[in-house]
């Protein structure tokens, strides 16, 4: 897997209209791989699975996280994108049995309605601590990790006015954004690969689901 670390001009008025339009930034990062193409569906081979998180530290730096298989070209980005030169390593992915690990997570954790009286059996959003807890750990059970402790911030919205296009119309769409953090067991390695591989939850192109592990501080 590539691993690279965007610092972002946070003055380009195309990175302002990004922060705002998380899936215009997809848009913009998939420019960098020789296998991808703006518009493409996730599932694509042509996405080049590429994931991404945006990091505003305290700071008041912005980074963005894009993890991918293919090799990208950041020279592909408008000049004035970048504050500073992109990091990129290579780092493969490989993970024990029990082995713990620190973890970052930016997800879109939701829930499907009951179909029935007036409910159409739609997806919604989580927005109780408790319950974006029990999502994160079936996640975990489906993924191959049991979550030891975790922390939830940044409970806020993603909102989009014309990201749904269907006969009817455009509709709006609004996603919400939670970031877990904290400390797993692994209990599946190769599920857990695949998962950091593909990311977790929905809405991936709108910068959820990238999975970031790291070993435990001693």
């Amino acid at each position: 897997m590539y691993y690279s670390l965007l610092t972002l001009y946070s003055r380009s008025r195309q990175v302002q209209r990004e922060i705002a339009a998380p899936y215009e930034m997809h848009r913009t990062l998939l420019n960098a791989f020789p296998t991808g193409r703006v518009g493409v569906e996730r599932a694509d081979s042509e996405a080049a699975d590429v994931l991404f998180r945006l990091d505003d530290h305290a700071d008041g730096v912005l980074t963005v996280l894009v993890q991918s298989r293919t090799e990208p070209d950041w020279s592909a980005l408008k000049p004035g994108y970048l504050l500073e030169a992109p990091q990129v390593k290579q780092r493969e992915v490989s993970l024990q049995m029990d082995q713990p690990l620190t973890f970052r997570l930016r997800a879109n954790p939701t829930k499907r309605l009951s179909a029935g009286k007036g409910n159409t059996g739609k997806r919604v959003g989580i927005y109780d601590e408790e319950g974006q807890l029990a999502w994160l750990a079936r996640k975990g059970e489906q993924h191959g990790f049991r979550v030891l402790q975790a922390q939830v911030s940044r409970d806020d919205k993603i909102k989009n006015d014309e990201a749904i296009h269907r006969e009817d119309g455009v509709h709006k769409l609004e996603l919400l954004s939670v970031q877990f953090d904290g400390v797993l067991q692994v209990t599946d390695p190769d599920k857990l690969i695949r998962a950091v591989q593909t990311g977790i939850g929905s809405a991936k192109g709108f910068g959820f689901g990238l999975l970031s592990l790291a070993p435990v501080p001693k």
